[in-house]
């Protein structure tokens, strides 16, 4: 088998084959389980039924019991298995079904994964890779419909990635798996039936650098995840209107790639930040303060964020509907933006 490293392998070109985002997904996972013997998933209904959003299809067909495993209802014990098994050179992929989950074995994820390394003054590695379906839209309410990147991106240690489209499903949790650090992989559930051209051969996008999905001169759009489709969608209503907005999408929220954003918004002088998550104490607080540290004297406006209210997501669809911010929302950010120019 080959032996995997930290260093991902270069993305292929685009090609006409398209993917849902979660079958993207299976088919990163499967190619990094055939790579590396050492690769293993561990999780609730993980292996006989294939995961609560069959994101582990026909996994276990191919890799049998040993590789694909049943756990029971226990997230503390299932993260503290893929801690072990990390420390002991395994590469163990850990899901947690729902991010709203973390709670249960936060200790496991904050203050051993993310800082055995540490701890042990780098005399070990802990390369698991921590898989979880996170946002709203499905109608799950308030106990299954978090975004809390904040939470973990805060923790010196873990590294956090957001896929917005099934190339970067593929492309991320590929280079997650290689990674020697413990990675969380944040899947976005209304995403997982969306189709994108996806290479077929293994690759993976390198963590912590951002990427321009469209370049425009008036305002730079940072977004996260599902955000990202929402602003394109935005930038072509505003295309009609002569407004031309860059779309950023970090991939990585910890390590985040701010010279990207930063340089964007020194072309564009003004910056709107846009994610799912609650505003308050959200990751575009942070962003916004090192755009601010870094290109104050290029702004032209105050930064703009934009999030969902301060509230548990609701269960009722038409007021989930308004809670998550969308296109509508972020078109009308740029404008204002403009107007107060």
């Amino acid at each position: 088998m080959t032996t995997i490293t930290e260093t991902p392998t270069a993305a292929p070109d685009a090609t006409d084959r398209k993917l849902t985002y979660v079958k993207a997904f299976n088919e990163g996972l499967a190619q990094a389980m055939r790579e590396d013997e050492n690769v293993f998933v561990a999780g609730e209904d993980v292996a006989g039924y294939g995961g609560v959003f069959r994101m582990f299809d026909n996994l276990l067909d191919e890799f049998g019991p040993r590789r694909m495993i049943d756990t029971p209802i226990s997230e503390a014990a299932l993260v503290g298995l893929g801690v072990g098994a990390a420390a002991r050179g395994l590469r163990p992929v850990v899901d947690l079904m729902f991010m709203d989950f973390i709670g249960v074995c936060l200790d496991q994820i904050v203050n051993q994964a993310a800082k055995m390394k540490y701890m042990f003054g780098g005399g070990l590695s802990v390369p698991l890779t921590i898989t979880t379906a996170s946002g709203a839209g499905l109608g799950a309410a308030a106990q299954h419909s978090q975004s809390l990147e904040a939470w973990l991106a805060h923790v010196p240690g873990l590294k956090v990635v957001m896929p917005s489209d099934a190339y970067t499903a593929k492309g991320l949790t590929v280079s997650a798996i290689r990674d020697n650090n413990p990675v969380v992989v944040m899947l976005n559930k209304v995403l997982l039936g969306s189709k994108g051209e996806v290479p077929e051969p293994i690759y993976g996008i390198p963590l912590g650098q951002a990427h321009t999905a469209r370049q425009g001169s008036d305002v730079t759009v940072i977004a996260l995840g599902r955000m990202v489709g929402e602003a394109l969608a935005a930038a072509d209503e505003l295309a009609a209107e002569g407004i031309e907005i860059e779309v950023i999408d970090p991939r990585t929220v910890q390590p985040l790639d701010t010279e990207t954003m930063i340089a964007s918004v020194r072309r564009t002088n003004r910056a709107l930040v846009v994610h799912e998550a609650v505003t308050f104490g959200g990751l575009g607080a942070e962003i916004a303060a090192q755009i601010q540290d870094a290109a104050f004297d290029y702004l032209d406006a105050p930064i703009l964020r934009i999030g969902a209210p301060f509230s548990p997501v609701p269960f009722s669809p038409v007021l989930e509907k308004a809670y998550v911010p969308d296109r509508g929302r972020i078109a009308q950010g740029c404008r204002r933006l403009l107007e107060r120019s």
